[in-house]
């Protein structure tokens, strides 16, 4: 037990995920061969669980571990008719296909990821009584609370790279549409119980639309436009598998992680995984403040400690319930609901100049809980794009994500020009390291990286493809000779070349499925005129 205190302890000190898997899976569904990159996903799901880690209940766990705990015994595999057979004993009116790519979901959870799932199963007592409740009261089906677990990891001040926030990951808009308050103080995306109401009329509402969950649920993360959009192109056809490749790349991957976080959730038993024991109050009551009142204050004359109010009501950004402008509801331990309506008084006269002042209630934006959770703590370096550069090649310099660095700096596509100035965020430990590319030769870069320099000819070419390494890439007459790499598919392909359509290299290379590329398969790719 003592290795599990130790490899949390060090994911609070240094605030780093390690990536989940790095390989990429295949897997069939409804006879149809389907190729995926799994690294987004399951990254994604990586860094949901370390920003769990970093919140206060879980953190007072980890320091008071008892000696016994096994939350880190070595998870093993399961050979796949055992995973198919729980999955089929799982009651659930939603359909719990199982694949080759769920099965990959599932190792995240039950073994790559173990020690820090244990926190999920521990905070699962406390979220999904409360969310079954809820969704009982809309008619929604119960198991749709492991949605909960994929969108935040049961954390409610789970913030993505786009702003999506809280247990449910609501953007702005649509969170404004379902009635909930964001402003500079107050965010109810953050506040469990009206933001699970808020994703139950959502889904209720996603429902009417399709009169199908498996849509439901990927309406949910993708938006019902997307999943409009792939219907109409499928011919309007309305099964999942049918629409998969139509969607978007996160979306392929949200059903599969759905399925596994229910069979993770509902077998964690059999894989030996201990829930982490939070000391969560499941006995809470709520009460309305009609006067403004500061968190710090009833923390300072109760005895409470701040982060136990701000874990029970993530909600108030900056710590004021701003009770005055409209009533506001506080969450309390239930054992503590009588001390506070007794020492009211007392708690509100309690050093108001220092924390009702308005320097203290608005929101420190350097100190602002959206900064997404990826570069938190890192250092900013800045790249020069040089002439050869490609984003696959500078991500590789800087053992960044190449979504990461699309992300970081607004870049939609894979075109970058000579002169640009790239933003990098790197680990603070190994910046003086990486400060040092800007001024490498490429031949030092590579070297740097591990890869072989590529030939002058090989590397004109890979500057065709804006992200394809030049080992992928050969020449041959008027084509380029691109070697699909494992996880590749075909339209990851042709984004990769700026003047060639999908049609046009499934008719040039005589493919009829193309869902049946395999990695070391060499594509003809007209070349640039």
């Amino acid at each position: 037990m003592e290795f599990l205190k130790r490899q949390l302890r060090n994911l609070l000190i240094t605030g780093l995920f390690s990536a989940a898997v790095s390989a990429t899976a295949a897997g069939t569904s409804l006879n149809d061969t389907i190729i995926i990159r799994n690294n987004t996903d399951t990254e994604r799901i990586a860094r949901d669980l370390d920003s769990l880690v970093n919140t206060w209940y879980v953190r007072i766990a980890v320091d008071k571990l008892p000696s016994d705990f096994t939350g880190d015994s070595l998870g093993m595999e399961e050979p796949d008719s055992v995973y198919s057979q729980r999955l089929a004993r799982i009651n659930s009116i939603i359909q719990l296909p199982y694949n080759s790519i769920i099965r990959n979901h599932i190792h995240v959870y039950t073994i790559r990821q173990r020690e820090k799932f244990s926190a999920v199963l521990g905070l699962k007592d406390y979220y999904f009584p409360m969310i079954e409740d809820v969704f009982d009261s809309y008619g929604l089906p119960a198991e749709l609370k492991y949605m909960a677990v994929i969108e935040s990891a049961l954390n409610p001040n789970a913030v993505s790279r786009v702003g999506a926030t809280g247990l449910w990951q609501f953007m702005y808009s649509t969170g404004r549409m379902y009635n909930l308050t964001i402003n500079s103080v107050v965010d109810d995306r953050r506040d469990p119980l009206k933001a699970t109401h808020a994703a139950a009329r959502y889904i209720r509402d996603l429902y009417n639309i399709y009169n199908d969950w498996i849509l439901v649920i990927a309406a949910y993360n993708c938006g019902p436009g997307n999943v409009n959009k792939a219907i109409r192109r499928s011919g309007n056809k309305k099964d999942y598998w049918d629409i998969y490749y139509r969607l978007p790349r996160e979306t392929r991957g949200y059903i599969p992680q759905y399925v596994a976080a229910a069979y993770a959730i509902t077998y964690f038993p059999e894989h030996k995984i201990e829930p982490l024991p939070l000391n969560i109050p499941v006995a809470t009551d709520t009460i309305v403040v009609n006067k403004d009142i500061h968190l710090a204050q009833i923390s300072e004359v109760m005895r409470i400690p701040l982060g136990e109010l701000q874990a029970l009501n993530p909600q108030y950004k900056t710590g004021l319930v701003p009770g005055t402008s409209k009533p506001q509801s506080l969450t309390l331990p239930i054992n503590h609901l009588g001390d506070f309506i007794d020492l009211n008084d007392t708690i509100r006269s309690f050093k108001p100049d220092v924390y009702l002042s308005k320097a203290t209630v608005i929101a420190d934006p350097t100190r602002s809980t959206n900064v997404p959770a990826d570069i938190k703590g890192k250092t900013k370096l800045i790249y020069t794009v040089r002439s050869g550069d490609n984003l696959g090649y500078i991500s590789e310099w800087y053992r960044v994500g190449l979504s990461d660095l699309r992300y970081w700096n607004g870049i939609s596509r894979n075109t970058i020009r000579v002169g640009q100035k790239l933003v990098v965020y790197v680990d603070p430990s190994r910046s003086d390291y990486y400060s040092k590319v800007n001024t490498m030769t490429f031949e030092e870069k590579q070297k740097m990286s591990g890869k072989t320099v590529p030939v002058n000819t090989q590397q004109s070419l890979a500057s065709q493809a804006s992200v394809a390494p030049a080992a992928a890439v050969q020449t041959e007459g008027d084509y380029i000779i691109h070697t699909v790499r494992s996880g590749d598919t075909i339209w990851d392909i042709v984004k990769l070349y700026g003047n060639v359509t999908t049609d046009q290299v499934l008719s040039l290379n005589n493919i009829t499925d193309p869902s049946k590329i395999k990695a070391g398969q060499k594509l003809k790719i007209r070349k640039k005129s």
